[in-house]
Parts: C-alpha cells; structure tokens; sequence
C-alpha cells in the first residue's frame, strides 16, 4: 500500500490483539489486491443505552487506483446482536474480500 493502514477506535479502547487481527486481515486483503493504495478501518462502539442491535461497528475504507473505493460497513442492522467485535471485524474482512476479488476480476477483463 502507498499509505500505511490506518486504525482507529471510537468508544473502545485500543487493543493490540485487535490490531493484530485487522493487520493479518489487511495482509490477505493484499494478496487478493496487492496494488491498494489505503486501507482505513474504524471499530466503533455505538452509545451505552441502546436497546436493540449490537453495540460494535467496523467500517473498512480501501482504496484502489482508477477512482475505485470499497466501503465495507459491519456490525449495524442484521448483524446478530450476540456477535463480539472479533467476529465483527472478521466478517468485515470476508465482505472486503469478497468485493475486492470481484473488483479485481472486472478490472482484469
């Protein structure tokens, strides 16, 4: 990547096995598109006193030459609400994936 990966916490605090994850994740992202030129991920514990859904969202921003961006956001609506914000981030990272070699395959035809 051109840019480093950003990683950022909103109501969580920072973790080092959570970072660990998100690097290994983002280094498979790379295997699939190794010409990306950001990857930004934010994991994010909505309010304290929600009533329903669950309380983490991660939301990955990559970028990829020729204008093209993928927007993966986890963790709101269907999301089961008992899912911990590991499952989270690596569901997200399953979407990115998925998108990413689909992008990946259009842009090679």
């Amino acid at each position: 990547m051109q840019v480093p990966l950003e990683i950022a916490y909103r109501g969580i605090d920072p973790n080092p096995e959570m970072d660990d994850l998100i690097r290994e994740k983002t280094a498979k992202l790379e295997q699939v598109c190794d010409y990306m030129t950001s990857c930004r991920v934010v994991v994010e514990k909505k309010q304290e006193h929600q009533s329903s859904g669950n309380p983490f969202r991660v939301r990955l921003d990559i970028n990829v030459p020729h204008d093209n961006r993928i927007v993966v956001t986890e963790g709101e609506g269907g999301t089961d609400m008992h899912a911990n914000v590991y499952q989270i981030i690596r569901s997200a990272f399953k979407t990115a994936q998925r998108q990413t070699r689909e992008l990946v395959e259009q842009q090679r035809s």
